[in-house]
């Protein structure tokens, strides 16, 4: 017989892992999270400088993407991550929100509640700042956001010749503006890694009413009628969903779990011997993502993290961590950045900087024998659009991935005007001292067509993939603004694969923030909020809570909640959520009780939402 919950999470990445501790808050629910990876166990996963073994393979799928038909047929590494906390997990923590017009042009689309000053209210809630208190931040929050705990001079330096050419100096890229240069904060907790399944997770595994299984592969969402049921596992075990099954295995896993469940473009599916639930062509289209390029400078001396590769540094580097917290493992090695424009008309700024300390940190970036730093530069806002399908019935294969990179002129432009920019800013005074000399790009690029000929070789993904089931209020897009599948019951999607256009910045915050706000939706709909009523009555008054599932009403729940004056008025609130099709009702009953005997005389009002 299956199992059974009320809730089913499936994926414990950015937004999985608040959504099923968030929903676990809720005593009375059941939760089950299913996440495909392995535990957080290895230390890698929580030493800041542990990024630079991420994308080499550590808690990765391993994907790649198809040959890019507009890049020369290039083939990127296509980080995703395997293991409870997904992205935050393997990330180089860097806390970026976006632009305030990447969230008003969601409203502007029709996405109700999704303008910044909604979403705002999520980023705060979730935010445990140790710098900031303010309008823009929050503190007391699951997520720890820290400053950088090891700076190195380069990185002030790196400030300053921005500042040679115009781009003022930041003290915050989360607050009104991004432009300009500084210090990013990052998802770090006294000089450790905060991941979501560290922030929201690990402290509430105790909760009898929360289930986390690793190493867990579904195989596809079950539906019935048009209704969610549950999930089938990999084994073939399935496990039923109560109130609602949560999609949350990023923009690529979720696209992906989506078409393997029947729920995807008609023709794609039955080509591939998938039966069809529902015709949706939109799923795993709308992707997007930011191209990453950047110039390397061999430095003139011991200015960056390279020369701890070597082992006899390694083991002082790890001596001086554990004994101070400081130094090259305390680094993300992405720690200092910034926003500015490669087209001066952009709205916001339109290319993100990451300057890293040191070479060859990320897999397909070349490394300095003499050591050196790396300046990155993405354009934020491509116009290009790209794909997530199926290669196969069989969910061991790797999905077919295609960023389709630079399909439009618009981005090929940019994104040199972006690489042009770092080159620059890496030949200013202020990092004169620093740099010894340029080696990539190197003098011999020099016309547009050898900075796209360069690029075609020396580009990464910046791992920042949305889009995929993108929400909206069209019937052609996948989600609704309150993130359920159009068509489907009992199912909804909350990750970056809903993103009408994705943001101008960093996406795990954002992510964050998603997860947090799905679980108000589902709370508000599924009748989970507290309820109150007020007696006005004058006097200390007492409310009590009571929970239980009354044997005459079989699959419903009942919340009472009430306040009582001794020897005056009691009123009680009731309500009863049916957990097997959503439905609520309320009703009220008023006690008058003296002393110790009392006279009830009921009344009720049933109320359908």
């Amino acid at each position: 017989m299956a199992k059974g919950y009320d809730f089913i999470v499936i994926g414990g990445g950015s937004a999985g892992s608040v959504i099923a501790a968030r929903l676990s808050e809720q005593a009375d629910v059941s939760v089950l999270l299913l996440e495909a990876g392995g535990s957080d166990l290895h230390p890698l996963f929580h030493l800041p400088a542990g990024f630079a073994k991420m994308t080499k393979g550590l808690g990765s799928w391993g994907w790649v993407t198809t040959p890019q038909k507009h890049m020369q047929g290039k083939v990127f590494n296509y980080t995703q991550a395997k293991v409870i906390g997904g992205g935050s997990a393997i990330n180089a923590q860097i806390y970026t929100r976006g632009a305030v017009q990447d969230y008003d042009e969601w409203r502007q689309m029709g996405c109700d509640g999704w303008s910044y000053a909604d979403v705002l209210t999520y980023f705060k809630k979730s935010e445990d700042n140790d710098t900031y208190n303010s309008e823009f931040h929050g503190q007391g929050g699951p997520l720890g956001v820290s400053m950088p705990a090891a700076p190195l001079p380069i990185c002030d330096a790196f400030i300053a010749a921005a500042g040679e050419l115009g781009i003022p100096e930041t003290r915050d890229m989360n607050g009104p503006r991004q432009d300009g240069a500084g210090y990013y904060q990052l998802t770090q907790r006294n000089a450790r890694r905060s991941s979501a399944a560290m922030a929201f997770l690990a402290p509430n595994r105790h909760r009898r009413n929360l289930t986390v299984q690793l190493g867990t592969q579904v195989r596809r969402i079950m539906v019935t009628g048009g209704r969610t049921t549950g999930v089938e596992l990999a084994d073939g075990t399935h496990i039923t969903a109560a109130c609602e099954v949560i999609l949350s295995s990023g923009a690529i896993g979720s696209p992906r779990l989506l078409q393997l469940s029947g729920i995807g473009p008609v023709d794609h599916l039955t080509g591939l011997g998938i039966d069809v639930v529902l015709d949706q062509p939109n799923v795993g289209g709308n992707l997007q993502d930011h191209l990453d390029l950047y110039a390397i400078c061999e430095v003139t001396g011991p200015h960056t993290y390279d020369r701890f590769a070597k082992l006899h540094n390694s083991i002082f580097a790890g001596l001086q961590y554990l004994l101070t917290r400081t130094g090259p493992v305390a680094s993300s090695l992405f720690e200092t950045g910034g926003f500015w424009y490669a087209d001066p008309d952009a709205r916001s700024p339109d290319i993100q900087m990451h300057l890293g300390l040191g070479t060859g940190i990320e897999a397909g970036v070349e490394a300095m024998p003499n050591g050196g730093v790396t300046l990155n530069a993405c354009h934020l806002r491509p116009r290009s659009r790209g794909s997530v399908r199926l290669q196969s019935a069989n969910p061991a294969d790797m999905p077919l991935i295609d960023p389709n990179y630079l399909s439009d002129p618009y981005d090929r432009e940019m994104s040199i005007r972006g690489l042009k920019l770092v080159q620059n800013i890496l030949t200013r005074d202020a990092l004169k001292p620093f740099v010894l000399a340029e080696r990539l790009p190197g003098p011999d690029v020099r016309t547009d067509q050898d900075y796209f000929d360069f690029i075609c070789v020396h580009s990464k993904t910046s791992h920042h993939c949305a889009g995929t089931c993108r929400m909206g209020v069209d019937d052609s897009t996948v989600l609704d603004p309150r993130l359920n599948v159009r068509g489907i019951d009992g199912l909804r999607v909350a990750d970056a694969s809903i993103m009408p256009t994705l943001v101008s910045s960093n996406t795990n915050a954002p992510s964050i923030m998603i997860g947090e706000k799905c679980v108000d939706m589902i709370k508000q709909d599924q009748g989970l909020l507290p309820w109150f009523a007020t007696s006005y009555w004058p006097g200390s008054n007492r409310m009590w809570p009571k929970r239980k599932s009354p044997r005459s009403m079989p699959g419903w729940r009942l919340w009472q909640t009430g306040w009582r004056v001794p020897g005056g008025l009691q009123v009680v609130v009731r309500k009863a959520l049916n957990r097997s099709n959503g439905d609520t009702c309320t009703g009220l009953s008023s006690i008058l009780t003296i002393g110790m005997s009392c006279s009830a005389t009921p009344t009720t009002l049933n109320i359908r939402h």
